[in-house]
């Protein structure tokens, strides 16, 4: 018995575009991609290329940034 985990990929169709469009919702409201990849299990690549598929425009690298004045 193999301990591999199963593969979750899509086919294209309705169903990838309906996770498409629910992680999109969740990144457009804030959510990094690392964590919608562990909340749903997929890889970083995988939720990026969902993402990419819903026509996110992508947040730059490098997290929250805040103003120096604090």
């Amino acid at each position: 018995m193999s301990n591999k985990t199963k593969v979750r990929r899509l086919a294209p169709g309705p169903d990838r575009d309906k996770v498409a469009a629910e992680l999109k919702k969740k990144y457009d409201s804030g959510t990094s991609i690392r964590a919608l990849a562990q909340e749903t299990g997929r890889s970083y690549g995988g939720v990026h290329r969902l993402l990419a598929d819903a026509g996110v425009t992508f947040r730059s690298r490098g997290g929250d940034r805040r103003s120096a004045e604090s």
